[in-house]
């Protein structure tokens, strides 16, 4: 029981500070499960990462899930989805009560723009440490160089491509390199 209180406390926490989505959570909450509690490796995070990243669903309600029930089963599970989406869902709920009001502040937009900025920073550093991380191997670096170049070629000729098909396509790139790995450790 004391351990699901914790995660739902620490779950409603990054929730509730976190602005910018589950990209932006993920240094808390390497910092939060690394870092302080010492409750998972950087090398079990980097997989949670790639999990929650490559499910359906927001990454911070995925990464969530799978922290909370890889700690305390289907009920850490539970209440750590519910503490992470609980913040949010009160925040909109009191902005949609006072919707009109609330858009007429100045000092809103301000604080927004403000918000910006650290939420860059916080990708940003979750990127870098993530890239620490990484096992220097010549197939991850190659995965990085790979994925860095499919972003500017997208972004640089607008690419207009369904999320669903890069999900399909990296995934049967994943399958083949984990082949081509398995039948060069046979040889």
């Amino acid at each position: 029981m004391k351990k699901l209180c914790s995660l739902f406390l620490m779950f409603f926490k990054i929730g509730a500070f976190t602005f910018g989505g589950g990209y932006a959570m993920i240094a808390l909450l390497e910092n939060e499960f690394i870092t302080r509690r010492h409750w998972m490796t950087q090398e079990e995070f980097l997989d949670m990462t790639a999990i929650a990243e490559s499910t359906p669903g927001p990454v911070a309600v995925n990464s969530a899930t799978y922290l909370g029930y890889r700690l305390g089963g289907v009920s850490g599970a539970l209440v750590s989805t519910i503490a992470v989406c609980l913040p949010s869902f009160l925040i909109i709920y009191l902005i949609s009560l006072f919707f009109d009001q609330f858009l007429n502040l100045t000092i809103v937009g301000k604080a927004f723009r403000g918000i910006q900025v650290c939420v860059i920073y916080l990708i940003f550093s979750a990127g870098i440490r993530m890239l620490k991380g990484l096992k220097h191997t010549v197939f991850n670096y190659m995965i990085l160089i790979t994925v860095i170049c499919s972003m500017v070629i997208c972004t640089v000729f607008s690419v207009n491509f369904s999320s669903i098909f890069y999900v399909l396509i990296c995934g049967c790139i994943g399958i083949g390199g984990f082949l081509m790995q398995r039948i060069s450790q046979r040889k």
